[in-house]
């Protein structure tokens, strides 16, 4: 109340979720300043009326950047994955190559998205919601973030968002890799009836089993890396180190994503080569997050 004060600015000014969690004495002032302190920005004042954006910003004014870099090395390293997988064909093919890297993109973004800490400014459940969506409302984005004063999270409720979270990535992973690979079956299948040189140079993909595989990845060791990303490495470790150096914080945290990213795509060949669709289509090797 007293930032709201020293701003000269009213409870009633604020969106309705922020100015009952002041009421309610949920966060501290510093994320009061911080709101008000984003909104001079036209652009995040924009982007600060949807609250999954509001609640990641309020939680890290680095947010966007780690988007951008996420996305960006997502991009550049998924291109050259597609041009070393197919070399001469690369530019006979862009269109494949344009529909793998657009869902990687999308990908790479509900990555950062998902498992970002965030300055929680939900309300409460009606009265007579199950115990089960009372317990997942209640649980962190990320496992491992740090609770604001008055706020704690138990084992359970931490392990709670790691199930959430492992929920929500199985099916942006499933979704975008059915596309993706529907797509691409499209293509080759066009391609095909083009060209009948062609139509035994490349093979279609499986489209169930890869989507349910690329799933499963993405719940287990996407969500998992992701959220020790965000939530211990740069929340706990980077960010209290260097908070007053931003260009060196932002330069650690494109270094360490940069990181993350290749282990990702390690354990992506090791993993799909264990459950066998890499073998099955030699043609469809993924890189991913």
């Amino acid at each position: 109340m007293m930032v709201l004060v020293e701003a000269k600015r009213s409870v009633e000014s604020l969106p309705q979720d922020l100015a009952a969690a002041i009421r309610a004495g949920r966060i501290p002032g510093a994320v009061v300043s911080r709101f008000f302190e984003l909104e001079n920005s036209r652009f995040l004042r924009w982007l600060m009326q949807f609250d999954g954006f509001r609640e990641r910003l309020l939680a890290d004014d680095l947010f966007l950047a780690k988007v951008g870099m996420e996305c960006g090395v997502g991009m550049f390293t998924k291109t050259a994955a597609e041009y070393e997988r197919r070399r001469e064909n690369f530019f006979n093919e862009l269109e494949v190559v344009f529909a793998d890297v657009v869902m990687a993109i999308i990908a790479d973004f509900m990555l950062v998205f998902l498992p970002a800490p965030t300055v929680s400014l939900r309300s409460p459940l009606a009265g007579n919601a199950g115990p089960v969506a009372k317990f997942f409302h209640n649980c962190p984005d990320n496992a491992f973030q740090v609770a604001l004063a008055g706020t704690s999270y138990s084992i359970l409720q931490r392990l709670g968002a790691i199930a959430r979270n492992g929920a929500k990535l199985f099916v942006v992973g499933t979704t975008s890799s059915l596309v993706g690979t529907a797509v691409t079956n499209a293509l080759i299948n066009a391609r095909k009836a083009v060209d009948k040189s062609s139509a035994g140079e490349v093979e279609n993909v499986p489209i169930l089993s890869t989507s349910v595989a690329y799933g499963v990845y993405m719940a287990v060791s996407s969500n998992l890396r992701y959220q020790i990303l965000a939530g211990v490495v740069e929340q706990r470790i980077l960010e209290p180190m260097l908070h007053q150096h931003k260009l060196m914080l932002g330069a650690l945290c494109f270094a360490v994503r940069t990181g993350n990213t290749f282990l990702g795509s390690l354990l992506w060949v090791d993993y799909a080569r264990l459950i066998g669709i890499q073998k099955a289509n030699e043609e469809h090797k993924k890189l991913t997050d």
